[in-house]
């Protein structure tokens, strides 16, 4: 489904709006973006995601809104993104249709199965690492976390959670199919080279996994 997959976060990225830190991870090979405002007022949040879908469009991307359903709806964004505590994911489902992209978060096996037999098209496993990013999610769960739900479900396993330039090898090798990263795109000085060498580093350890974890 996609490799590198970005999440903005409006406090990391240097006074830079979300349209505009997408639009660079875009142009730097992120093959998606997930616009993450937790503490935005829905008309602003709507704001960038219409210009974030436009950019998406405009690159041949995807979009994913984080928790906001109605956000997701009204920008006509590919998906939402939800948590184990946000709107269930069939009430979901049947807002947004069939084709609408639903990845759910998880942190074990028994939320990963769960999450497939109710449709989603994606897990995020996480938080692989410590991460000041995602405060409300699972800490530290590690790469045996990934590899164990890998094995467990069928659809697409993303890993989140403090992921960086030199971990994101490891993740992938865990059977992980992309990588979610925040800070280590979305705070650094250049994003577009940020996003190319995270992306590049992901696709060049994909034909050395080793079958054990296929």
């Amino acid at each position: 489904m996609f490799d590198l997959y970005v999440v903005t976060d409006r406090d990391l990225s240097k006074g830079r709006s979300d349209a505009e830190v997408a639009r660079m991870a875009y142009e730097g090979g992120a093959d998606v973006v997930q616009l993450r405002m937790k503490n935005a007022d829905g008309r602003e949040m709507l704001e960038q995601a219409c210009l974030i879908r436009e950019c998406a469009d405009e690159m041949c991307k995807l979009f994913i809104v984080n928790d906001r359903v109605d956000i997701a709806i009204a920008s006509g964004a590919d998906g939402v993104h939800l948590g184990q505590s946000d709107i269930p994911l069939d009430t979901a489902r049947r807002l947004m249709g069939d084709d609408a992209i639903i990845g759910i978060s998880v942190d074990n096996v028994d939320q990963a199965i769960a999450a497939e037999e109710g449709g989603a098209d994606y897990v995020g496993v996480g938080a692989v690492f410590r991460t000041g990013t995602k405060p409300d999610a699972m800490q530290g769960v590690g790469l045996g976390a990934v590899y164990e739900v890998r094995q467990a479900v069928d659809i697409p396993v993303v890993a989140i959670g403090g992921i960086n330039r030199g971990n994101i090898q490891d993740v992938i090798r865990a059977g992980a199919d992309a990588a979610a990263v925040v800070s280590a795109v979305v705070a650094q000085d250049d994003v577009r080279g940020a996003a190319h060498e995270l992306r590049d580093l992901i696709l060049k350890v994909r034909p050395h996994i080793p079958p054990e974890y296929l």
